[in-house]
């Protein structure tokens, strides 16, 4: 692969790059946007790389924020309140597989030797519009390959987070994992173990929303060993041919993709710390999904829609996409929405307030009483008349 003579660099990030510059500290742009250019993909958020420490950085430029100022990273803040991450030159001295002990001062090149992946070892100078891959990530995204950094043991060893990036990229680009990188991946799966939820959750959700098929994505975890650490109830319920290809048709909602898969998404996406809102959504999901109502009978349908509420478009992402994709009942869906047909307590045409002033007794008979009514108007939502349904009470 040829470099290009110049990248299409933001004005506000060449700024930033010269400013530092001209205060003597060596500065290039590296991260995702390099490789993304470099492969043709649109990507405008270029991170910078530089000699200055944290400290000097933030004395340089009026607004920044300390997002990781630890590890040498601090957010500089443009005209328009966007963030770009200045990292200063680093080398890791310590590990423990999850955090890293960093030493700045270092070289660019001590900086690209730690990366974790030699397509993401690519740096960019703004200004000079030179290159520096010692690595040889260019020729790697050619031939379509993901490959560590040096030693691929070490390399995941150092953070194991890095497995499940192998993944992603492979599942996103669709490149093959060099062998020996993919050995060490499957050598050292054990060690996500150690990782956080919310680290591993994220990593699982942006591989499914940028995998260029979830069912690689998802294959990739099950070959590697990480879904039996993590996601254990998918490999319960099954990844078969089946599944796999309903994968692909589906919208990519991690929530819903995870949920389908899980043979107990509630448990899956609690063990995932996921909001309580996801985890009842997965729960809903669960209970739901191989419940579908007959789109001959309305009534029926009606019910269940009262009975699935917000979820009912998630259930009928999984019928089309399953084994009903010609199911008539999104249409039949469609039309009740459209006529507006009462399918919970706060659409029929009485309140609890109309209840007790006609007498019923203050109390849990309110309820019930509003639930029996509900039912009525559910088999037949004429009946749903403010006179009507006080006759009934």
């Amino acid at each position: 692969m040829n470099f290009p003579e110049r990248l299409p660099i933001p004005d506000d990030v060449l700024r930033i790059a010269r400013r530092l510059e001209e205060a003597g500290y060596e500065t290039w742009c590296v991260g995702g946007a390099i490789r993304d250019n470099l492969l043709g993909l649109e990507n405008h958020d270029f991170d910078l790389t530089t000699a200055a420490p944290p400290g000097e950085v933030r004395r340089l430029f009026k607004r920044t924020v300390p997002v990781g100022v630890e590890h040498g990273t601090v957010a500089v803040l443009d005209r328009e309140q966007r963030a770009h991450e200045v990292t200063t030159f680093r080398r890791d001295i310590k590990t423990d597989g999850r955090h890293a002990v960093v030493e700045f001062g270092v070289s660019l090149m001590d900086d690209l030797a730690r990366r974790d992946f030699t397509i993401n070892a690519i740096a960019y100078h703004p200004g000079r519009h030179e290159w520096r891959d010692p690595f040889r990530g260019a020729a790697d995204l050619e031939g379509k390959l993901i490959r560590s950094v040096g030693d691929p043991n070490w390399r995941f060893q150092e953070d194991y987070l890095r497995i499940l990036r192998a993944l992603r990229f492979s599942a996103r680009f669709q490149f093959r994992i060099h062998p020996h990188t993919l050995e060490a991946a499957k050598a050292n799966v054990q060690g996500l173990a150690q990782l956080s939820a919310e680290r591993v959750r994220d990593e699982w959700f942006k591989g499914i929303t940028t995998a260029a098929r979830v069912s690689k994505l998802l294959t990739l975890w099950l070959d590697v060993g990480a879904a039996r650490i993590w996601l254990p109830e998918i490999r319960e319920r099954g990844a078969g041919s089946g599944p796999l290809r309903v994968l692909d048709k589906l919208p990519r909602d991690p929530v819903l993709i995870t949920a389908f898969l899980a043979s107990d998404p509630a448990s899956l996406l609690t063990r995932l710390k996921c909001s309580n809102k996801d985890i009842e959504r997965g729960r809903a999901i669960g209970q739901w999904r191989d419940k579908h109502p007959d789109p001959k009978h309305l009534p029926e349908v009606r019910r269940w829609l009262s009975a699935v509420g917000e979820y009912a478009d998630d259930l009928l992402a999984l019928l089309t996409a399953g084994s009903a994709p010609r199911s008539p009942l999104p249409k039949i869906v469609d039309s009740i929405r459209a006529a507006r047909d009462p399918l919970t307590v706060k659409d029929l045409a009485v309140t609890g307030d109309d209840l007790l002033a006609a007498g019923v007794r203050p109390g849990p008979e309110v309820g019930e009483t509003l639930q029996r009514l509900l039912a009525e108007v559910l088999e037949d939502p004429k009946r749903n008349t403010r006179d009507g349904l006080l006759s009934r009470v």
